[in-house]
């Protein structure tokens, strides 16, 4: 039986924040490849930025995924609250999504 994926304490840090956040979280997948789907959104539900990435960890915490608070053409985004979904997804087709708030000063 397959253990589902689980994500616990997703959060970014500084935030609020200005120029540099980091995401992390907390996962139960230690010692497995995921790929990881983070994306910002306005609250109004506009994309702003998409970071896809590859992780890998011993333990069940995250290495921090950095964000200099540009969108995807490299503009500065606007200051205001902001919206962040993580997808994160096993080899094996297996994930999970959470949604957080993170505000840009």
């Amino acid at each position: 039986k397959s253990e589902g994926i689980v994500v616990e304490h997703l959060l970014n840090y500084p935030n609020p924040f200005s120029t540099q956040t980091n995401f992390f979280f907390e996962h139960n997948q230690p010692g497995v490849p995921l790929s990881v789907d983070l994306r910002v959104f306005t609250v109004s539900g506009k994309l702003v930025k998409t970071i896809q990435t590859s992780l890998f960890s011993n333990g069940y915490r995250s290495e921090p995924i950095p964000w200099d608070g540009r969108d995807d053409f490299g503009d500065r985004i606007a200051k205001g609250v902001y919206v962040y979904r993580l997808r994160v997804e096993t080899s094996d087709g297996r994930y999970t999504e959470k949604f957080e708030k993170l505000v840009i000063l």
